[in-house]
Parts: C-alpha cells; sequence; structure tokens
C-alpha cells in the first residue's frame, strides 16, 4: 500500500512553523509522509548578512525544523520577494507537486499581509491544478499524476486580512499537544530573532507562535492552541465531499460552529 503524503507549500522559511506544523506534524502521526517546501529562500531576512550568506544560513536553519519532525525538505526555488505568479516559478511549483503527489496539500491563506505569501498561495494551487495535464511542461520535467488532492488554506498571517479583518476558519485544529514542538521548530532559525525584533517590532518570536495558535485556539471556543484550515474549492482538484484533513483528524479537529 502506498503511504499517503502531505505537501506544505509557504512562502518563507519559518511561515510553515507558524501556520502549519501542528497539523503537519499530526498528519504525520496519522501516517502520512509529510513534506515541506518553502519558495523563496529567506534572503532578504537580515540586516546584517549579505544575500546568500543570510539565503544559506536560513536554508540550514530550514533544514533542521524540518529534520526534527521527519518532513522531507525541498529546496527553495527563488529569492525573497520574487515571489511571482508567472510561468517559470509555476513550473518548478509544479514540478515539486507532480514528485510529491499529495493527497493533501496545505498553503497560505489567499489574501494575506504581503504578496509573498498571497502569490505562493496562487502558485500552489494553480501548481496542484496542473498536475494532471500532460501538455503543461514542469520544470523539471515530471510525468503527471493522478492522485486527488484537497488543498487547505491556513490563516493569514495575525489572523486578519490585509484589511485587519478577522479571518474565521473553517475548521480548528487542536495543536495544544504540538504548540511547544512547533516554538522548537521555529527556535531553529535563529537569524530571524534580531530579523523580526528590528523589522516588526515582535519582541519574541516564539512567544508570537503561541499567541496566534491561542487566539486561534480562543477561537474555537474548544482548544487552548489550534492552527484554523480553510477548504479550497473541489472542483478540478478532489470530489466534492473529499476532506481527507478532516477524516485523518477526526480526534483532533472542530468544525466552526453554526458553518
Amino acid at each position: 500500500m502506498v503511504q499517503k503524503s502531505v505537501l506544505a507549500i509557504a512562502a518563507h522559511p519559518d511561515d510553515i512553523e507558524f501556520l502549519m506544523a501542528g497539523t503537519l506534524m499530526l498528519l504525520r502521526d496519522a501516517g502520512y509522509e509529510i513534506h515541506y517546501l518553502n519558495i523563496a529562500s529567506g534572503c532578504c531576512g537580515s540586516m546584517v548578512l549579505p544575500r546568500d550568506e543570510i539565503a544559506a544560513v536560513r536554508r540550514r536553519e530550514a533544514q533542521a525544523a524540518c529534520d526534527s519532525i521527519g518532513a522531507v525538505h525541498h529546496e527553495s526555488l527563488c529569492d525573497d520577494l520574487e515571489i511571482f505568479y508567472d510561468k517559470p516559478l509555476l513550473a518548478k511549483v509544479a514540478s515539486v507537486v507532480r514528485a510529491v503527489a499529495p493527497e493533501i496539500l496545505l498553503t497560505h491563506s489567499p489574501s494575506d499581509y504581503m504578496e509573498d505569501h498571497t502569490n505562493a498561495c496562487r502558485l500552489a494551487v494553480t501548481a496542484a491544478f496542473t498536475r494532471g495535464m500532460p501538455n503543461y511542461p514542469v520544470q523539471p520535467e515530471r510525468p503527471i499524476v493522478k492522485q486527488k488532492v484537497t488543498v487547505y488554506h491556513a490563516q493569514p498571517y495575525s489572523n486578519r486580512d490585509p484589511l485587519r479583518q478577522l479571518v474565521w476558519p473553517e475548521w480548528f485544529v487542536d495543536t495544544s499537544s504540538a504548540v511547544e514542538q512547533k516554538v522548537q521548530m521555529l527556535a531553529c532559525h535563529v537569524s530571524q530573532k534580531e530579523w523580526l525584533d528590528e523589522t516588526q517590532g515582535v519582541d519574541s518570536y516564539l512567544q508570537a507562535l503561541r499567541d496566534a495558535d491561542r487566539e486561534v485556539g480562543r477561537m474555537s471556543g474548544v482548544y487552548e492552541f489550534a492552527e484554523g484550515w480553510r477548504r479550497h474549492l473541489h472542483a478540478g482538484f478532489c470530489g466534492p465531499d473529499d476532506d481527507p484533513l478532516a477524516v485523518a483528524l477526526k480526534d483532533f479537529i472542530h468544525p466552526r460552529d453554526g458553518r
């Protein structure tokens, strides 16, 4: 029997840790092979190191975080603020999707505070859509896959859209048992503490992760800490009733009341 897989696609090193890692770990425990792709290299994430040097540092940090949960690490495909919805980059993201053939794809919210996140979401969704199209060329070349895929969108950063409105998930995943391992993963990204303190006023990036999961937990009305997910429309991806996240995590997931 072929092991099912899940692919998390995010913009930068540390985005998966903030938004998706708890769900990834629970899916791993449910028997899924877990995969980890940061589209951008993190090359702009320093006030002191040059681009190539900080990119190499952030790659090592991401690899360490990925290894700590037994995920398969996929190399970044471009530099920061170069995540554009264009043909060359889409062909690369689509190639990764074909290589993994995920049943579940986790990615950013369709609307988020910065364009790298929003464009990473668009690329991930289209890459999944093209997985079975033999006339769509990917780079590097890979055969098409017929695996159905269900796409789920994480909460936007700070749980709010670019117009400051609170975003409510469709599903809440209980990360109470995983939040401290999420913190340990994020702590692998040592280079980002000073960067976030200086550029975004984040006094503690580790506490910011706890605070974000705690807010989603309060929204759930059930869990102390949680990650939130919205399911993408099925058309072109999977069956109308397919919801593998809810099935796999049935003991750790709760719907939004009254949805």
